[in-house]
């Protein structure tokens, strides 16, 4: 009988059938590693956070209304997000000439711009916030240029305006790698076509470029949005403590008051928030489309 059995089980047909079982699982066994790690480090911490924010320091979610009907906390979410626009705004200003001067140079010159573009990733965020205190303290290099030239000027420092240009710096690389992976698809026949039939070059770039580059510019701002709402140290060390970021928020909660309760539910209001800002995104382009 168990000879009959392995014979059966040996057969062809038998075979046939086996295999597409193992192939069917192996993508999942080779994703296992990463599926742990995922629920180990990132599962498990944020559903502990989430505990906390309904359990600390009793249960209910009286953080939460605190949240939806305290001043303060809806001021910084108010300036979180109005931060965070600004500098998505800044880094499409700035990044779009430049990722369009990278899209018409020779692959070489693209290459080499590419690579200065993506230097700062090999610094840390915080060599670079460092750095801007220097320059936009009051005996550095700008302030004293200022005096040279004679413009009044105020504090540099611990202002909106060094966070946001900071963070401007800081992201973006992230910019213009989203609006280059765009133009640089865009067929050079069809501006040169544009040109011949009489198109000034602002028409070209209004009526051609801009249209054709448009999710690179939807990408590109909801890259730098997402990530500019959870910066912690650049606002920290750059900003007014006037006008607070949710994570600077939740860094103070924890640290000086150890309020963990609300710390807790600041950072669910703060994913969030993030999360509807993907999903939004998601719902009309499509997540794999975020980058390039």
């Amino acid at each position: 009988m168990s000879a009959v059995m392995d014979e059966a089980a040996g057969s062809p047909a038998v075979s046939r059938r086996i295999a597409p079982q193992r192939a069917s699982l192996r993508p999942w066994l080779l994703l296992m590693p990463l599926l742990v790690f995922l629920a180990a480090f990132f599962l498990v911490p944020l559903a502990q956070v989430a505990m906390m924010s309904v359990t600390e320091p009793e249960f209910g979610f009286g953080h939460y209304a605190s949240i939806a009907t305290d001043g303060f906390y809806l001021r910084v979410l108010a300036d979180t997000f109005a931060t965070a626009l600004l500098v998505a705004t800044c880094c499409l200003v700035l990044g779009f000439p430049l990722a369009y001067a990278m899209a018409a140079a020779s692959p070489n010159m693209a290459a080499a711009m590419m690579i200065v573009v993506t230097m700062s990733f090999w610094t840390s965020f915080l060599v670079r916030t460092y750095a801007w205190m220097v320059l936009l303290g009051r005996s550095g290099p700008i302030a004293a240029l200022l005096d040279w030239i004679g413009l009044p000027h105020g504090e540099l420092l611990f202002t909106r305006f060094s966070s946001t240009i900071a963070m401007t710096h800081i992201l973006l690389p992230y910019m213009v790698v989203s609006l280059y992976a765009v133009l640089r698809k865009i067929e050079p026949s069809l501006l040169r076509s544009a040109a011949s039939l009489g198109a000034s070059p602002t028409s070209v770039l209004r009526h051609v470029v801009l249209p054709l580059a448009a999710p690179g510019v939807v990408n590109g701002l909801t890259l730098v949005f997402v990530l500019c709402l959870g910066f912690y140290v650049t606002p920290i060390l750059l900003g007014s403590p006037r006008e607070q970021m949710v994570a600077g928020v939740i860094g103070q909660q924890i640290e000086e008051f150890l309020n963990f309760g609300e710390a807790s539910a600041l950072a669910v209001v703060l994913l969030a928030s993030t999360l509807i800002v993907l999903g939004l995104y998601h719902r009309r382009f499509g997540l794999d489309k975020l980058w390039g």
